[in-house]
């Protein structure tokens, strides 16, 4: 896969995100993974050294909170920021077609599993239905069926009311992106597709 930024270019986008304000070293990992709506997420081997380069650089100041460094941007960091403006929309161009790149590869990823996983249901449904020949017929009606019914309908309820739990939770800690949308349609287009596959068997 090529590289989410071009050089240089996350040491200028360290500089942007910290003229938002001042910001843990874990604030500025969770927030430049936020730009990639999730579909990238830097790991602190790759932000801490270049934070570092650039308080070195006097780029950017220091504090602690307790055990915690606070990242802020200096008079210089936010000089050399404004003087690199147009470099900073073309990273942020660049940052726009990763996201797209990371998604279709995403997307392609969670076809992928979801059809395994319509041939595992479709070995599963077939081996349940050849057991099922092999059992006295009740009627669709009798109580074991009425029974599975319940189970299932309580099982998809629960897949439901986890999975809301999960969305407002997510919301509540960061905005939801088009791509976080398109993302959850994708898997759930893909799970009916197979349950109703499996059902219609």
């Amino acid at each position: 896969m090529p590289p989410v930024f071009a050089h240089g270019a996350l040491r200028l986008y360290l500089l942007a995100l910290l003229e938002e304000g001042p910001k843990h070293g874990y604030d500025v990992i969770r927030d430049l993974s936020g730009r990639f709506g999730g579909t990238y997420s830097p790991s602190a081997g790759t932000v801490y050294p270049r934070l570092a380069k650039l308080e070195e650089e006097g780029l950017v100041a220091t504090t602690t909170d307790g055990r915690r460094t606070i990242y802020s941007l200096t008079d210089a960091g936010l000089a050399e920021l404004e003087s690199r403006r147009g470099e900073l929309q073309e990273v942020e161009h660049d940052i726009s077609a990763s996201v797209r790149r990371l998604a279709d590869e995403l997307r392609g990823d969670i076809r992928a599993n979801m059809k395994g996983l319509r041939a595992d249901l479709a070995a599963t449904a077939e081996a349940a239905r050849g057991a099922s020949r092999r059992m006295p017929d009740s009627g669709s009606q009798s109580p074991a069926n009425h029974r599975l019914l319940k189970e299932t309908e309580m099982m998809l309820q629960s897949f439901r009311d986890d999975l809301q739990v999960e969305l407002r939770a997510h919301a509540g800690r960061q905005q939801l992106t088009e791509l976080t949308v398109e993302t959850v349609r994708t898997v759930l287009d893909q799970a009916q597709i197979a349950i109703r596959a499996t059902l219609k068997r």
